[in-house]
């Protein structure tokens, strides 16, 4: 396995010329939609969580720093009861900024009544993926939603103290028999902390994996806390080799969530390192 510092020395423009270095270092999204310039059609984008202790000036300002212009929304920034003037504010401050909200979540739902509200919110916001955690009873009816509201749903494994979806393949042998537009959010972080690898489930559950949480971690247990990712012990470049294979079209997207004073130079890091990786990959 090539190692961090290997990747670091072959990929040194990479790091600079694709995050490491302020976003004036690379122009923003065309006019045609491109969102990673470089990156070879694995698009990177931003999991919401990652700003949970900033506002959406704020998260706006760190993704343009970044040149990441892909993000899944989360209910703190836009709750899920929020009004028409609400939505207009918040989705046009985004998109001001050249920032696409393609998804909306984690959403968790024990109730069809939860459900409704999911599906009524990512209708108004206008996505057409949630990031989801619905209970094992709701997902006939989850699946049942999916067929008429032409929408998808990646149910997030959270590691081993998810008791209901601790890995991916907790999620895979639930929803193998229920609708195709029901899918993984697979957080590559949180598989190896479940004892998963998360390059082998890209294989195994590859037709529905639909959406990534970028993130790295020190040791494959359950107790390790994240890591900056290229610092950790995931095979990366394993990871976007494996993503190529399948033909992945859905979103890498950066899920820092280490309890830092600044989290800017850990996201630059993390993602000026991934853009390395999937430049040096070839």
């Amino acid at each position: 396995m090539t190692s961090r510092r290997e990747f670091l020395k072959s990929s040194t423009a990479g790091l600079s010329a694709y995050g490491i270095l302020p976003a004036i270092a690379c122009p923003g999204p065309s006019a045609g939609g491109q969102q990673n310039p470089g990156s070879d059609k694995l698009r990177i984008g931003m999991a919401g969580y990652t700003f949970h202790n900033y506002t959406v000036d704020q998260t706006i300002d760190i993704m343009q720093q970044v040149n990441v212009h892909s993000l899944s929304i989360k209910d703190f920034h836009l709750p899920l009861d929020s009004s028409p003037e609400k939505i207009a504010e918040v989705l046009g401050k985004f998109r001001s900024a050249g920032i696409v909200v393609y998804a909306a979540g984690v959403i968790y739902m024990k109730t069809p009544a939860e459900a409704d509200l999911a599906f009524d919110y990512a209708r108004r916001i206008g996505v057409d993926m949630i990031i989801g955690s619905p209970s094992y009873e709701l997902l006939p009816y989850v699946a049942s939603k999916l067929k008429s509201h032409e929408m998808r749903m990646a149910i997030h494994n959270h590691g081993p103290e998810d008791k209901s979806y601790p890995g991916p393949g907790d999620i895979y042998k639930r929803i193998i028999d229920l609708d195709p537009r029901l899918g993984i959010c697979l957080d590559i972080g949180h598989a190896v902390r479940a004892g998963v690898d998360p390059v082998k489930a890209v294989s195994d559950y590859s037709a529905r994996i639909f959406d990534l949480h970028i993130k790295d971690v020190y040791e494959a247990s359950p107790e390790d806390k994240p890591a900056i990712v290229g610092r950790g012990i995931i095979d990366f470049p394993g990871l976007v080799t494996a993503l190529r294979k399948i033909g992945f079209s859905g979103s890498c997207s950066i899920e820092f969530e280490l309890p830092v004073k600044d989290p800017m130079p850990g996201i630059a890091e993390s993602v000026g390192f991934f853009r390395g990786v999937v430049k040096a990959v070839g």
